[in-house]
């Protein structure tokens, strides 16, 4: 069964724990552990201003340009989708290596 993007929530309460998992292995330096296929993106909340982080699955990753492309899973309503469009500005980090970047949003 195919469900309707609009009928997906993000996950609560321990689903969201194990869900931000991922963020931990970069924490503690493990980040190469998910090689090249995840990014973990540094942002800027956009209502608190804080900084805040959430790993991505990489959709595509150029080398040539040094661009990666990443799917919101839960669409316009994930919270990191709603932060870079107010703050582009960001800094990725894939397996050790950091780097700046600026998110757009695709057509």
């Amino acid at each position: 069964m195919v469900e309707n993007i609009k009928d997906v929530h993000p996950p609560r309460g321990l689903t969201r724990l194990a869900w931000r998992a991922p963020i931990w292995l970069y924490r503690l330096g493990l980040g190469g552990l998910l090689g090249e296929r995840f990014v973990l993106l540094n942002h800027i909340g956009r209502k608190s201003g804080q900084p805040r982080q959430a790993v991505l699955e990489v959709v595509f990753h150029d080398p040539e340009s040094g661009a990666y492309l990443v799917a919101a899973g839960f669409g316009e309503k994930s919270d990191w989708y709603q932060n870079v469009v107010a703050h582009p500005k960001v800094l990725i980090q894939v397996g050790r290596k950091r780097t700046d970047a600026r998110a757009e949003r695709l057509p």
